[in-house]
């Protein structure tokens, strides 16, 4: 089993054709990328007794993601994303984040988990970050441990702050994501490959085993401890970028599992990967990237649609417009 821990919410896409409202979240997308990449998933976060609660629901169980938490009596949270006219998306929030007595339901809900990912906006506000801090120091010993800070500054305008809570989870996982412009806001005026470079060093023997940086046009960097990986990006017809990132993480980490390296008792043969196979893991994660951005919404691939496209065949048809011959998002 697999569990993502974090928030779900409905974002507000605004175009100049109009107004649409999709089912969204970083670790919410996270979660539905898995389950369509055919991994049992369970979804941990929280959404209200709201019909756009309603809505985060019916989209997790239509990918068949499970849901262990009911709905709450708190609003669902809301992301109003402004589409420009090259498909990038910039973001304002109305947002409830809190897990009330996750601790005792932990030993329960993560008996079965091998990976647990979490990020975002879950690891950075109170006080649901300090909940999920618990999960993942808890799931830690038997499970692998994934994260992606894909800051929000809009939200934790504090990058003192955000950087120190980056760190917490950075040295307790094993697998890490970033985007440029994330290491970037982060550590201002520093390369952003150093920084990552740097991450790989934290939590010494229990600390990262890859560490991996989204870069738009210039595609996908990694680095573990066999060296260094890079893959060019995907030249696609954009619809928009909403969720690409996520799309991104999700096949990182299918492919972790199909390598057969999730659970804590793969951690020394995760941390031996070669580079040459952190780079098929890239590449592979970057074509599902593609797909993403070839359609609107946060609507990431099936394994069936990824492996046509590792096969050589075009993506699904992109839902609306944009440029052609356009790169991946950076995040």
């Amino acid at each position: 089993m697999l569990t993502v821990i974090g928030e779900g919410l409905v974002d507000v896409v605004q175009r100049s054709s109009g107004i649409q409202a999709h089912v969204g979240g970083s670790p919410l997308n996270v979660a539905v990328g898995l389950a369509r990449l055919d991994h049992p998933v369970q979804f941990i976060g929280r959404y209200g007794r709201d019909a756009y609660g309603d809505s985060v629901a019916a989209h997790l169980k239509s990918s068949s993601v499970l849901l262990p938490l009911a709905p709450d009596g708190l609003p669902t949270s809301v992301a109003t994303a402004l589409i420009d006219d090259d498909g990038a998306a910039s973001y304002t929030f109305e947002l409830a984040w809190e897990l009330p007595g996750l601790a005792d339901r932990l030993p329960f809900m993560l008996q079965a988990t091998t990976l647990l990912h979490t990020g975002s906006i879950a690891t950075m506000l109170a006080p649901g970050a300090a909940e999920v801090l618990s999960a993942v120091e808890h799931a830690h010993p038997s499970a692998t441990i994934s994260f992606d800070p894909n800051c929000r500054p809009s939200i934790i305008s504090d990058a003192d702050y955000a950087r120190r809570q980056a760190e917490k989870f950075v040295a307790l996982a094993d697998v890490v994501k970033a985007s440029d412009e994330d290491l970037e806001w982060l550590y201002p005026g520093e390369d952003p490959l150093d920084s990552a470079r740097r991450w790989l060093a934290l939590g010494g023997s229990e600390g990262p085993a890859m560490v991996v940086v989204t870069r738009g046009a210039e595609g996908p960097w990694g680095v573990n401890a066999a060296g260094e990986a890079h893959v060019p990006a995907p030249s696609v017809k954009v619809a928009d970028t909403v969720g690409a990132g996520d799309s991104f993480m999700a096949a990182l980490l299918s492919g972790v599992v199909d390598l057969g390296l999730d659970g804590a008792q793969n951690r020394k043969d995760l941390r031996e990967l070669s580079a040459e196979s952190l780079r098929e893991l890239l590449d592979r994660a970057a074509r599902a990237a593609a797909v993403t951005v070839s359609r609107a919404g946060a609507n990431p691939p099936t394994r069936a649609e990824l492996n046509r496209v590792d096969a050589g065949a075009q993506p699904a048809k992109a839902a609306g417009h944009g440029a052609e011959g356009a790169h991946l998002p950076s995040n």
